[in-house]
């Protein structure tokens, strides 16, 4: 990563040695730290650039993923963005510790711009008159002050200005100190903040020196100041001055800083788009096909020849069409790659998965017959999953639909200006699927005490709604089962596996009885980027899911904070825990690079039976 500059990032190129002031792994920048995410360097504070100032120093590293991309660009496309047919996905670029440059790196620029100095005489908050050296800014203390000393080191002040539409500035000090002065002006506003031993923000106060007044930092939370609308990681052309949002406090390094919205496919076959795939392969000679040259080329080249074997001219030449148009048709992501689980072939002892193939699935058999509640269960010696960042928000998470898929309207802060590719990281592991009876799950919704607790989630999705201006659809009680199950089983497995459960990864398939695919099935990953996969544990725990199963009723039918974590409602629920039912640290809550919604939507007492529920909500009354 490139060191940071002063003021906006810059566009142009540069061969200028310089030792980079901080690393991060290229996942990483896909997720934690993607454009327009706050970083504390060893000596700065930063905000990482924007897509147009991300350099590559050999070549740009191309994810191809046409499933994906497909079901993106029409959303983009309604954003008003546009999505490349061939290079939609690019790897995030790749430092070199021997010989760092300009040339190759995420440039980044520093941010807040305001320093708080840090003699406790002193503890002057400033954004001018500082003293760079050794990459430190040094603060020149009033004269009383000085004689006690030289200039005294600075640091960024931690607290930041944001909105939930993405944008990021520094904090209005001079006018969140100077805001009840009634029309007088003061005539040299000189400010200070003091922080008090416990960190609490009544004990920050931010005061003028000159006049004298001064504000709690927690009186941010009733004066309000409207967002400037800025978005100083895509450079100087990037800010939308119209934003109306609310400007909020915000602690640089805390949680809610950055959200980042990420949407992964499985590389999964697709019958249905198999020309389409076969063209990306050679995309580069069949841009330029039409009907008088398309024989010449088939002929002449021999990778062209090789992938279109079996297809004709007229299929081959509507294919492109369809290409350059930029939108195919696909079938939504997890109904896609549901499908595909469920035609898996039957598993054959010794079979091995070929090299060539990203996706490589069996259906097993296992010696001890599945539970009434199971319908099939497939292992993945083979997974390739693509992971792209859309976008980003701010102080509150958007969550994905059932899909996986996140609506681009306000909800999402761009991630570059000019640029039409997204950032993308490529897993490769292993996997196991385990698909619930359809009838069996169908029936359970209709129990009375199911749909009894049904309601009861609403109220506190509904709860939280009127908080927010941007909540999720409800999920269904189906989707908050399969998610509970699915967490229950990462903790079962993860004692067995090898695996740790922050390694262990969950994608889940869920769809109502009315949908045109109905699903109800959890996939159980891992995977590493960088490498050829994974070393087969968790493939062969899904052989003896039984143990598994039994394990997780076992953790699930007891927690440590029972009866208050088994007796818990959402609806009107005074401690505003309104997406969980039955859940808790002690129980249900796992890592959450694990969880695909930031553990919310859980409820043990779908699952297993619990205290204080009668025995028929849980979808396992008995031990499997």
């Amino acid at each position: 990563m490139a060191g940071p500059r002063k003021g906006p990032p810059q566009r142009g190129r540069s061969t200028v040695k310089l030792q980079p002031e901080g690393q991060v792994r290229q996942s990483q920048a896909v997720t934690t730290f993607g454009p327009g995410a706050t970083m504390d360097l060893i000596k700065q504070a930063v905000l990482v650039g924007g897509l147009d100032f991300w350099r590559w120093k050999d070549g740009i590293p191309i994810i191809h993923e046409a499933r994906l991309r497909d079901v993106l660009a029409p959303r983009f496309i309604g954003a008003g963005q546009k999505l490349s047919v061939e290079a939609a996905f690019r790897e995030p670029p790749a430092g070199d510790d021997r010989e760092p440059t300009r040339a190759a790196g995420v440039q980044v620029l520093e941010f807040p711009r305001w320093f708080v100095c840090q003699n406790a005489e002193c503890r002057a908050l400033t954004g001018r008159s500082l003293d760079l050296k050794d990459g430190v800014y040094w603060h020149r203390c009033s004269e009383r002050v000085r004689s006690l000393g030289g200039p005294t080191e600075c640091v960024p002040v931690r607290f930041l200005g944001a909105c939930r539409r993405g944008h990021i500035e520094d904090w209005p000090w001079v006018s969140f100190v100077h805001r009840d002065d009634g029309g007088a002006e003061c005539p040299n506003k000189q400010l200070r903040l003091d922080e008090g031993a416990t960190g609490d923000f009544s004990q920050v106060i931010a005061r003028c020196v000159t006049c004298g007044r001064s504000t709690p930092l927690s009186a941010a939370y009733a004066q309000r100041f409207t967002c400037g609308g800025h978005r100083p990681w895509l450079g100087n052309e990037g800010d939308e001055p119209d934003c109306t949002e609310e400007l909020r406090l915000l602690v640089r390094t805390a949680s809610n800083s950055y959200f980042s919205q990420v949407v992964s496919a499985l590389s999964v076959p697709d019958p249905a788009h198999a020309l389409d795939e076969k063209i990306a392969e050679v995309w580069d000679v069949l841009i330029g096909a039409t009907a008088e040259n398309i024989a010449v080329l088939r002929l002449a080249i021999p990778k062209v020849q090789a992938a279109l074997a079996g297809y004709s001219d007229a299929e081959v030449l509507a294919a492109v069409e369809q290409r350059k148009k930029g939108v195919r048709q696909r079938e939504p992501l997890r109904t896609a790659e549901f499908r595909q689980f469920l035609a898996s072939k039957p598993e054959i002892p010794g079979e091995l998965p070929p090299e060539d193939e990203w996706f490589f699935a069996r259906r097993v058999v296992p010696d001890e017959a599945l539970p009434p509640q199971l319908e099939r269960l497939i292992v993945a010696a083979k997974l390739r999953e693509v992971r792209a960042q859309i976008g980003f928000t701010r102080i509150e998470p958007v969550t994905p639909d059932l899909q996986g898929e996140f609506d681009l309207g306000v909800q999402s802060a761009r991630l570059g200006l000019t640029t039409d590719w997204l950032p993308a990281t490529e897993i490769r592991g292993e996997g196991v699927f385990i698909q619930l009876d359809e009838k069996a799950v169908a029936a359970w919704e209709k129990r009375d005490a199911v749909q009894k607790r049904g309601r009861e989630l609403l109220a506190g999705h509904d709860a939280l709604a009127k908080t927010q201006d941007r909540t999720s659809p409800f999920p269904g009680i189906r989707f908050y089962m399969l998610h509970s199950l699915s967490h229950l089983l990462i903790s079962a497995i993860s004692l067995e596996c090898g695996y740790a459960a922050s390694a262990i990864r969950e994608r889940i398939y869920c769809a109502g009885p009315t949908d045109p695919v109905p699903m109800a099935a959890i996939l159980l990953s891992t995977g590493t980027s960088g490498s050829e996969g994974t070393l087969g544990g968790l493939v062969e725990q899904g052989r003896v899911i039984h143990e598994h199963l039994r394990r997780a009723f076992d953790l699930g039918e007891l927690c440590s904070n029972d009866p208050v974590c088994a007796g818990h409602s959402p609806a009107d629920d005074p401690s505003e825990r309104w997406l969980e039912g039955a859940a808790c640290h002690g129980c249900l809550f796992v890592a959450e690079c694990s969880c695909e919604w930031f553990n919310r939507r859980l409820d043990r007492a779908l699952v297993v039976p619990t205290i204080g529920h009668p025995a028929d909500l849980a979808f396992f009354a008995g031990r499997p």
